[in-house]
């Protein structure tokens, strides 16, 4: 289980995130993280053979089409399809191997790991970002709380 201060670190320090099965509709969830992603200031690159682009973005075939180096990647593939991709962010240096939510798979994880990357399982890049720097109320949530002062560090 990766800790909130970790969550933290690596939504601060990353920059470019690969959304692997990222739709161009707009009610997949795929789509709206994207779209979150990209509005907070991350660089998105959408990966998905089925679509030439998402959001206006180049989409890519693959992890190892991207030109630029990619921070993240974000999956939104099924766990048995985890460690191909797993594979491939290794390949591309990729800092870490995010899986969304309801994803587990413990060799890609393993292998990732073995491998120098931070490995996050069956969380949610929007929601993680939102519980950890205040953006809950994006997009309808209402938190109930009206601040001005900023998110304190968690500590789990």
């Amino acid at each position: 289980m990766t800790d909130s201060n970790t969550l933290r670190r690596i939504l601060e320090n990353s920059r470019s995130v690969a959304v692997v099965g990222m739709s161009n509709k707009v009610h997949r969830p795929s789509y709206f993280v994207g779209k979150y992603l990209l509005d907070h200031g991350y660089t998105v690159y959408p990966v998905n053979p089925t679509f030439d682009e998402v959001l206006g973005l180049k989409a890519y075939s693959t992890l190892e089409e991207i030109p630029e180096p990619v921070d993240i990647v974000d999956c939104f593939r099924r766990s048995d399809q985890m460690l191909e991709l797993a594979k491939s962010a290794v390949v591309i240096n990729a800092k870490v191997l995010w899986m969304q939510l309801g994803i587990v798979n413990e060799e890609a994880q393993l292998l990732a790991e073995n491998a120098g990357l931070d490995v996050v399982v069956d969380r949610c890049t929007k929601i993680e970002h939102a519980r950890l720097f205040g953006g809950l109320n994006w997009a309808g949530v209402n938190t109930g709380i009206i601040s001005s002062r900023r998110p304190k560090k968690i500590n789990l």
